[in-house]
């Protein structure tokens, strides 16, 4: 307490004080603030944009236990944010970051508008799915442009669908596609996968898949959603249109951990290195979601994860004398 009252002697416009300071309002800092409000803890989430993450990007969540299967990725989130404010959770969006400081008991995180000082800090800014960048494809997110076939396949039953990409996750999500989809087309810029073997050989033998080598997407097209797009052959230079209902995009994901780095242990990618505890490497500091280092991200294990950075921040703060 000595060491945080001394940061504040001097204080500024816009600075805040609290006990947990959640960066990033998806399913993980949601649920995190949930826990950790309802716990009596002073709890703040900070977010670049508005709250929801990319859920709230998704037209509907068929796999969230609890639901009816035809919840709207908006409704959830919204849920768990009213969930977060009515035990007490405060929520600043629209700002994003600008300087990041981790060391010592009390953490010091600035916007452009607001310095915040934290005895704790639950990092759940989340990874955003590698895009195509072609037109329409921001347009009809959501809406026939996906990037989680497990999270949006069942809503393609008897229907034509592109995936894109030529790694494990677009090879296995391509064959996963056919327990839904009519027929399967795989589109690689390239001649060949860099898939495993064993996936490949379990999508050549799947009547329900073509593949399209050497082409890529160049436009998605639609009205209210995806009615087709527009594909490029790279080895004949030649355009054409492909009528399809919808787009699973696989080209890799990027962690928004930019602003941690050289301040926390990550991986190669960038992603941040947690132990079961969701405990970094530095003390007091929390990763829990989609920006941690795991093999599976859903909006279960998110929750999952903040559910447990929670109540593990909430055990720092005891054992330190809050």
């Amino acid at each position: 307490m000595e060491a945080f009252k001394k940061e504040l002697e001097n204080p500024e416009n816009n600075r805040k004080e609290c006990d947990v300071l959640i960066l990033g309002g998806g399913p993980a800092g949601l649920t995190a603030a949930i826990y950790t409000a309802r716990a009596k803890l002073d709890t703040i989430i900070v977010d670049e944009g508005i709250v929801g993450g990319q859920v709230a990007s998704t037209y509907q969540v068929a796999n969230y236990p609890g639901t009816d299967g035809v919840i709207k990725g908006i409704d959830l989130v919204n849920n768990m944010k009213k969930q977060a404010v009515d035990f007490g959770a405060r929520i600043d969006d629209m700002q994003a970051l600008v300087k990041v400081e981790l060391s010592g008991d009390i953490k010091k995180i600035s916007t452009g508008k607001t310095d915040y000082f934290a005895r704790s800090v639950i990092i759940a800014t989340g990874a955003a799915p590698r895009k195509l960048n072609v037109d329409g494809e921001d347009k009809f997110t959501g809406k026939g442009v996906h990037y989680c076939a497990t999270c949006d396949g069942a809503f393609y039953y008897d229907a034509n669908v592109i995936v894109v990409g030529g790694g494990d996750a677009a090879v296995e999500e391509a064959v996963f596609l056919t327990r839904f989809a009519k027929k399967v087309t795989v589109v690689h810029r390239r001649d060949h996968f860099t898939a495993v073997k064993s996936a490949q050989d379990e999508l050549f033998k799947n009547p329900a898949i073509e593949v399209l080598f050497n082409t890529e997407v160049k436009a998605i097209h639609g009205t209210d959603f995806v009615t087709g797009v527009t594909l490029f052959n790279n080895k004949t230079n030649s355009s054409y249109e492909m009528p399809i209902d919808g787009i699973f995009i696989y080209i890799g994901n990027e962690p928004k951990s930019q602003m941690f780095k050289g301040l926390l242990e990550t991986d190669e990618r960038g992603y941040i290195m947690t132990d079961e505890n969701m405990q970094t490497s530095v003390k007091g500091v929390f990763a829990a979601g989609d920006l941690r280092k795991k093999e599976v991200r859903q909006i279960t294990t998110a929750v999952g994860d903040g559910t447990v950075a929670a109540v593990m921040a909430g055990r720092y703060l005891a054992a330190n004398g809050n």
